[in-house]
């Protein structure tokens, strides 16, 4: 049976959706998902920062908390203080709080606001392959 891996974010609309990528490319083996507090729906601008980098996010969905899954998930992390904070993770499922700035919430022009997309991507990539790397501690 497959690990299970869950992202959870306000608007599962940037951050966990670039998580859920991720996980999916650097972690194979592990049932991978996403949600938020509320549907805000797949940012394009997270589309595009994720296609950039060759990961295909273009078909995943923004989807709201499933209770079942998250009981049975082996690992939640949090993206955002929202979701730390409104959340209720079983005792017993190992927790990660992943506080990455919310790109969605950026202002300027057009270059400005895709470099703060980049920059979230890039944070989320990095924690992503070092959890890779010492995944066996959170799946014991």
């Amino acid at each position: 049976m497959n690990k299970k891996l869950y992202f959870l974010c306000s608007g599962n609309s940037c951050r966990s959706q670039i998580a859920e990528g991720y996980a999916k490319k650097y972690l194979p083996t592990w049932d991978v998902r996403s949600a938020g507090i509320r549907i805000g729906g797949l940012n394009p601008l997270a589309v595009k920062v994720m296609a950039e980098d060759g990961v295909d996010i273009s078909q995943q969905t923004s989807k709201l908390i499933d209770n079942d899954f998250m009981n049975q998930a082996d690992l939640v992390i949090t993206l955002c203080g929202e979701a730390r904070d409104k959340c209720i993770i079983p005792q017993s499922t190992r927790w990660l709080h992943w506080p990455v700035n919310d790109p969605a919430e950026s202002t300027g022009d057009e270059a400005e606001v895709m470099e703060d997309f980049r920059d979230a991507r890039d944070d989320i990539k990095s924690r992503i392959i070092k959890l890779a790397k010492n995944i066996q501690k959170y799946s014991e």
